[in-house]
């Protein structure tokens, strides 16, 4: 470990399984950039990279990205995906631990099988960063997948429990791994928190008259429950006699914008659902869907917004409420998981219980006091830039890393 000015200089190597578009990703590459922003040598692998659907940074060449494995499946005919992602992953460290040589620390994410492969690396210090338990995200519906999922889930608890630290992306989180992973908590495996980030710099001043319009981004996925936003906005018109009395509705607009694959069939699929229900609803023509837009693209939709719509239910953490509050934007979201830790009440937003008449109630507060919208924008991006900036986030990130290497000399 190279010392320069009393600081720590490493060479750190991430582990992703998948660098597309998406919260994940978003975090893992602005890892990458802080740590190299701190002196340190990054370099990322990963099992998949498409440059034309990737984060700038990934080819900008702020950091190395190399690939392994992109030849191996991503599933055998639409199912077994934990288990080829987990081969993937596994290759991608066989990879790097025979044709690379020894680094300081390496960060992996979301998937911890790899971490004994790595640990044979006896130079090397791991730091596992969990989004959330995946035995919890997989579904375990019937027999057969009771049995597949056993010792994926035996192996993904024992696994998790062999890094040298572990990080979670919010408290939400880390009650839950304490609850799931039982036996690493009664060991007094404990993850510490580190809240992703946003850089609050890409955003430019919104718009002086922003549009009647709501903004959702997500990915297509039902996780997600857009379709919420979409009953919610339809729901509008039922308050239209007692709330919105002179506004014209017809000039509102729902934009649902977001990571779209179109090699994941349940990307398709729900995209074609959402559009169904917005048939039924009667509002079709007042939804827009934008699939894998730009950074640019949505910074401009953000700016133009009047607030942001964050469907998903006990998020593990949500970073798309970070991105609208940098933007300016009031958010509206689930009073559960992540948005509870970064959407302040009543300041930056409103948090509601997850039906569309509570979501439409909130959506219609703003539209009646566009000026509400304003003030709430202010404060959410005071509260963006202190709380979870790109910055502080690497800030916490560097030290982390620092004091892991640190106990490697030790």
């Amino acid at each position: 470990m190279a010392k320069r000015g009393g600081s720590s200089k490493l060479n750190v190597a991430v582990i992703h399984p998948d660098l597309g578009i998406g919260g994940a990703e978003r975090l893992i590459v602005d890892a990458a950039v802080e740590l190299a922003s701190h002196g340190h040598k990054v370099h990322v692998f990963t099992s998949h990279h498409d440059k034309n659907r990737c984060f700038e940074e990934t080819i900008s060449g702020a950091f190395p990205v190399t690939v392994y494995g992109a030849f191996l499946p991503r599933h055998v005919f639409y199912r077994l995906h934990a288990l080829c992602a987990y081969l993937r992953c596994l290759y991608v460290a066989l990879c790097v631990l025979v044709m690379w040589p020894s680094f300081d620390v390496i960060l992996v994410d979301q998937v911890s099988v790899v971490i004994p492969l790595l640990k044979l690396k006896k130079s090397a210090k791991v730091l596992f960063y969990c989004h959330f338990p995946d035995l919890l995200l997989a579904q375990h519906t019937t027999i057969l997948r009771r049995i597949y999922r056993k010792p994926i889930d035996f192996v993904e608890e024992m696994t998790t429990g062999m890094a040298d630290k572990i990080l979670v992306n919010s408290k939400f989180t880390a009650l839950t791994f304490a609850k799931t992973f039982k036996h690493l908590d009664a060991r007094g495996i404990k993850p510490a928190v580190l809240h992703p980030a946003v850089n609050v710099n890409q955003f430019d001043e919104p718009s002086n008259s922003p549009k009647l319009n709501f903004l959702s981004i997500n990915r297509f996925e039902r996780k997600k429950n857009i379709d919420l936003a979409i009953s919610a906005f339809a729901m509008l018109r039922t308050l239209e006699g007692d709330m919105l009395q002179g506004l014209n509705l017809a000039e509102a607009s729902l934009t649902i914008a977001g990571g779209f694959d179109n090699r994941l069939r349940e990307n398709v699929e729900y995209l074609e659902e959402l559009r169904s229900l917005a048939e039924r609803e009667g509002v079709s023509n007042q939804v827009n869907f934008i699939t894998s837009c730009s950074t640019a693209e949505r910074n401009a939709l953000l700016s133009q917004c009047l607030c942001v719509i964050y469907t998903p239910k006990d998020e593990h953490f949500g970073i798309v409420p970070l991105e609208a509050m940098a933007a300016h934007k009031p958010v509206i979201a689930c009073n559960s998981g992540g948005p509870v830790e970064t959407v302040k009440n009543g300041e930056t937003g409103f948090l509601c219980e997850s039906n569309p008449r509570e979501f439409s109630l909130a959506m219609a507060k703003l539209i009646q006091e566009p000026q509400m919208a304003q003030r709430m924008g202010v404060e959410a991006r005071r509260h963006v830039t202190e709380s979870f900036s790109t910055k502080i986030f690497g800030q916490h990130l560097n030290q982390y890393l620092v004091d892991v290497a640190r106990a490697k000399e030790d």
